[in-house]
């Protein structure tokens, strides 16, 4: 197992400051840690909230597909203080309507009705005042398992929020999910490095969601993946939040896949969804009454849960009877009391449990800065530069190898002769091709792959896609200048180029210069589209432009006039007419064997035959930063587009 001790400079950057071992709140200041399940720290819980619909009906609205009604007109309450199961079939909508309660239903999703929380319609605050355990664990799997509730716990509280009560915080949430043993074993992922259970990274995400005890809980199937004796231990931490005194208790809801029957037992309501609607919402054994009134009896050795989830289900064969029973079920708990119980009209007091300025009180009013953030995500994206040696580690070994396989080359072919000339400009070819390709392709997977996550932070308020995009791109510069840099002294100097410290200087920045714009040519394919071969079916031709122009292949000069515009897209015929430049020019003793044969007799008539000019040196540096800037300036536009359309 990969604890990941005894990396201090890893540690550095997501432990909290050295004062955060010394210091102390001041006499009576709280700690704020709201006590999970614990009547001791009441006080300095939020006040329990009532979450209330009406008329609600979610629609799937696919680009290119016919409008399809998932949800259809329900309408429910749900009170302070209560654990409510929300069940039913496959495919019969309880997800859909979990988020939808919660305002997170993702793009092509449209939500009619009126959806209140305090009496107060949803809105963006629900991000704050809700926390929302999805079914799919997604993480960074390089960090340790405190790593990651310190991030969570930087970017969620109020940046007023010593750094004291946020481990305090942390280390409260590590013990009372039993994930202390486990605080510096790194994430993994599953079926690969994996070296946390399923059940330790649900109680993980479990943990992320408490970190500013939220009124409103909503999980997405939190049992899933684990086993009975720790889905029990789960549902009762659940059971103890929502059971605090004096209108404190959360409101809990979640999808859960057919509960033991002692697990259903510890929910106070359930909610059964069957195709779209509700068919009931109650206590369990209440349900059980309601059921048996309908002629449908549940055998007395039967699971309910099995027996409710069996009975709304679709059998395959006889869909058009199971609908037809589903719709009479459906219709007949409209008309019971056990709706009429539920609806708001009838619970008009406890709307109002909870008013605005409560609301508002509960949402953090000072989240981190902007620049904060960008800190805090720059930080965790180097830790998966360090810690994944094929980020970083193993491109650096390569780049030592074929340099030093490239100068060997060309050790001893280099002169002022006219092989020579051909033997500077393929060494030259080579400091400039190596640093675009590879680190171009390399990139390419940056955005594809962590999409998921992006999209799940981004939804919740953490953080926005420049502060995103800006992480990927600082967190890379380190290696983007010692990778280009160890290149050029072992190739050149290998290689025999020319022995001057000023050539070798500027030849060095343009090295750096050239990984810089190809990595950022790379970020705007990854951004751009949404996986790796697409965006490689798109870059490969573009490659074969750059090359073309590179002015290695063809003078260009001869260019036809409807492409020789593309030279100036290509970072490749900057870098070599720049390094070029340095290379020939004031060079004038090139030897020439036999005088009646064509030959480059100085740096001037080199520079002329591939039509490069000694007066571009300044022109080639500064049009290789305006590429640079502009393939950012594209990519991040692409990912501000992607987390709009995605949202």
């Amino acid at each position: 197992m990969d604890s990941g001790q005894g990396q201090p400079l890893e540690a550095k950057a997501m432990d909290c400051d050295a004062t955060c071992t010394t210091q102390r709140p001041e006499r009576g200041d709280s700690s704020g840690s709201g006590s999970i399940g614990s009547s001791s720290a009441d006080a300095d819980v939020p006040r329990g909230v009532t979450l209330s619909w009406r008329d609600l009906s979610v629609f799937a609205a696919p680009r290119g597909y016919p409008c399809k009604r998932i949800i259809k007109n329900v309408s429910g309450v749900v009170r302070p203080g209560s654990l409510v199961a929300v069940m039913g079939a496959s495919g019969a909508g309880k997800s859909t309507l979990m988020a939808a309660l919660a305002h997170r239903s993702p793009a092509g999703v449209l939500v009619r009705g009126d959806i209140r929380v305090g009496g107060r319609p949803v809105g963006d605050f629900m991000h704050r005042l809700s926390g929302f355990l999805h079914q799919e664990d997604i993480f960074v799997p390089q960090l340790t398992v405190e790593e990651h509730l310190n991030f969570m716990a930087r970017m969620r509280l109020d940046r007023r929020t010593s750094c004291w009560e946020r481990q305090k915080k942390v280390q409260q949430l590590l013990r009372q999910l039993g994930l202390t043993s486990s605080a510096h074993t790194r994430i993994g992922t599953p079926g690969h490095d994996k070296v946390l259970s399923g059940g330790e990274r649900k109680r993980l995400a479990f943990a992320a969601e408490l970190l500013t005890d939220p009124p409103l809980l909503f999980c997405d199937e939190p049992t899933t993946g684990l086993d009975s004796y720790s889905a029990q231990q789960l549902v009762d931490l659940m059971q103890g939040m929502a059971a605090r005194p004096h209108g404190r208790g959360k409101t809990i809801l979640c999808t859960i896949h057919q509960p033991s029957s002692d697990l259903l037992g510890r929910f106070h309501r359930i909610m059964l969804v069957a195709d779209g609607r509700i068919a009931f919402i109650g206590k369990p054994e209440d349900a059980l009454l309601f059921f048996r009134q309908q002629g449908y009896e549940c055998p007395a050795i039967y699971n309910p849960a099995d027996f409710f989830i069996r009975t709304l289900a679709c059998t395959p064969g006889s869909e058009a009877a199971s609908k037809a029973a589903v719709r009479k079920i459906c219709d007949r708990f409209v008309m019971s009391r056990h709706c009429k119980e539920m609806t708001p009209e009838n619970l008009g007091e406890s709307l109002d449990d909870v008013s605005c300025e409560d609301i508002d009180s509960v949402v953090p009013v000072e989240p981190p800065l902007w620049p904060r953030r960008l800190w805090l995500l720059t930080g965790r994206s180097m830790l998966q530069v360090v810690r994944d040696p094929s980020i970083q580690w193993m491109r650096l070994l390569q780049k030592v190898a074929i340099a030093t396989m490239a100068g060997l080359c060309f050790l001893g072919t280099v002169s002022d002769s006219q092989a020579g000339v051909v033997s500077v400009q393929g060494a030259l070819f080579i400091l400039v091709s190596e640093n675009t390709f590879s680190p171009m392709y390399s990139v390419l997977s940056v955005f594809p792959s962590e999409l998921p996550l992006f999209l799940r932070e981004y939804r919740a308020g953490l953080y926005g896609p420049v502060a995103f995009y800006l992480s990927k791109v600082l967190s890379m510069l380190p290696g983007l200048i010692v990778e280009p840099l160890v290149f050029a002294v072992l190739a050149y100097w290998l290689a025999g180029l020319r022995d001057d410290v000023y050539a070798f200087l500027i030849t060095s920045a343009i090295v750096v210069l050239t990984m810089n714009v190809s990595t950022a040519c790379g970020f705007f394919f990854s951004s751009a589209f949404e996986s790796v071969p697409t965006a490689m079916a798109y870059l490969v031709p573009f490659d074969y432009v750059l090359m073309i122009t590179s002015g290695v292949f063809v003078k260009l000069s001869t260019l036809p006039a409807y492409v020789s515009w593309t030279q100036y897209l290509s970072w490749l015929m900057y870098s070599n007419e720049a390094m070029s430049i340095v290379q020939w020019q004031g060079v004038t003793n090139i030897t020439c064997l036999d005088p009646s044969l064509p030959c480059l007799s100085d740096g001037d008539h080199v520079l002329d035959h591939y039509s490069f000019d000694a007066s571009h040196l300044c022109r080639d540096v500064v049009a290789m930063g305006v590429l640079y800037a502009v393939f950012h300036l594209l990519g991040l536009l692409c990912l501000c587009r992607r987390a709009r359309g995605l949202k």
